[in-house]
């Protein structure tokens, strides 16, 4: 029956439209002698037009660059032809001017999905999160533009290909000015991240296979970074002559003693030092990242850094408890006192998050299950990654363990000489 369909496609300008001796030209979509015109968004001189051939007539740049974008269209408007052909589609001319113009039930497009996804997630995502998923926006148009060579892609052309290359454009992807190229962690981020929205596509039934089921995630294993006891120490004790260096250091070593990360500092309000049930000060507070509430106790050293900072003009008009430069400049201090306490880590904010779960708790024998607790964290799975790195306490376990069997053997070789001696 298809065999059947009788299918063309010309062009003609309409002159009753004309303005500054120019017309609109139209595409006219004929399906068993049913038409529909279809508007190219250009325009021509009436007098260099054509109409038998359907071109514009000269030799000059511009009207090369107009016929062929001619013939970009009829090429495009075929394709959209031997689409619906191929997906068993009702022909007809409507459907096709349809498809051409991304109108018809084909879905949507993974730029809608992209911006449908940033918008939806504004109010759940913490801005830092949110900036990520920017970037990985940024990528897939860049893949899109410079790989696919298109601007957009339906959703159902998703499959295990695309994302495969949109991995490895990312990996060899050559950063602009300062920026470092992104590592194999940094780039199974941005395909987790588009994961993520391709997961909401399904549940809104935008899409009806996942096309990361063969995709696996290949992360490189690598230990967090954390401060030693000396580093933190050496940090702590430093004299700095320069207020905003002095100021850094203390909200820094806040966040060492309490593992709270520099948005949940940022955002600290009186109201959130409470008196727990056991008479003593705790932090209550709602993780921005997984929403998971979380209660740490206010240790000695973070209690002096709040009363030292109580009347800072700073915190008190911003109705805060300490004064929090932004994040940039933080992280920027930050490479200054690791440069005066020689330090030589990359430090940074949320190293101190870190040196809390590990230097501060774990490593003193705080059980991971507290630790987890204390870091809002919603599996026991993450935070068991900053227990494999504490080499220290490991070290001290089996040294207690030693001199308890030491111990043993000598209160068994005691033994045995009294009773050899009766």
């Amino acid at each position: 029956m298809r065999s059947n369909i009788t299918f063309g496609i010309s062009f003609f300008i309409k002159k009753y439209r004309s303005t500054d001796g120019k017309s609109p030209i139209y595409a006219r979509i004929t399906v068993n002698g049913k038409r529909v015109d279809l508007s190219i968004k250009r325009k021509v001189e009436f007098e260099r037009w054509d109409e038998n051939r359907g071109t514009v007539k000269g030799n000059r740049q511009d009207i090369k660059m107009l016929n062929a974008y001619l013939e970009q269209v009829r090429n495009h408007l075929y394709e959209c032809h031997q689409q619906l052909e191929r997906e068993r589609k009702l022909i007809t001319a409507e459907a096709i001017k349809s498809r051409y113009l991304g109108q018809d039930e084909r879905g949507k497009t993974l730029k809608e999905l992209v911006e449908y996804h940033n918008e939806e997630m504004k109010d759940e995502l913490a801005w830092g999160t949110q900036k990520n998923y920017f970037t990985t926006q940024r990528y897939v148009y860049e893949f899109l533009q410079k790989k696919r060579k298109t601007s957009d892609i339906y959703l159902d052309e998703l499959n295990y290909k695309f994302i495969k290359d949109f991995v490895k454009y990312i990996l060899k992807r050559q950063p602009d000015g300062h920026q470092r190229p992104c590592t194999q962690n940094g780039a199974m981020k941005h395909a987790e991240r588009l994961r993520k929205m391709v997961n909401l596509a399904i549940k809104e039934e935008w899409l009806e296979k996942d096309p990361f089921v063969k995709f696996k995630r290949k992360f490189e294993k690598k230990e967090r970074g954390f401060l030693t006891p000396k580093e933190l120490q050496r940090i702590e004790e430093k004299e700095f002559r320069i207020e905003r260096l002095d100021q850094t250091r203390d909200i820094f070593i806040f966040s060492c003693y309490t593992g709270l990360s520099y948005a949940e500092v940022y955002d600290l309000i009186p109201d959130h030092i409470v008196t727990g049930l056991d008479g003593k000060l705790w932090i209550h507070g709602q993780r921005k990242k997984s929403k998971e509430f979380f209660k740490v106790p206010l240790l000695p050293k973070a209690k002096v850094i709040v009363e030292k900072y109580r009347n800072h003009p700073l915190a008190q008009a911003n109705g805060k408890v300490l004064p929090v430069f932004t994040n940039q400049k933080t992280n920027a201090y930050l490479k200054e006192i690791a440069f005066l306490c020689e330090v030589r880590k990359n430090l940074t904010f949320h190293l101190a998050r870190h040196t809390f779960a590990t230097t501060v708790t774990l490593s003193n024998g705080v059980p991971i299950e507290s630790v987890s607790k204390m870091l809002g964290h919603t599996s026991l799975r993450t935070t068991q990654v900053y227990a494999k790195v504490v080499e220290q306490k490991l070290s001290n376990d089996m040294d207690q363990l030693e001199a308890r069997l030491s111990a043993r053997q000598k209160d068994e070789d005691g033994r045995r000489k009294r009773r050899n001696s009766w």
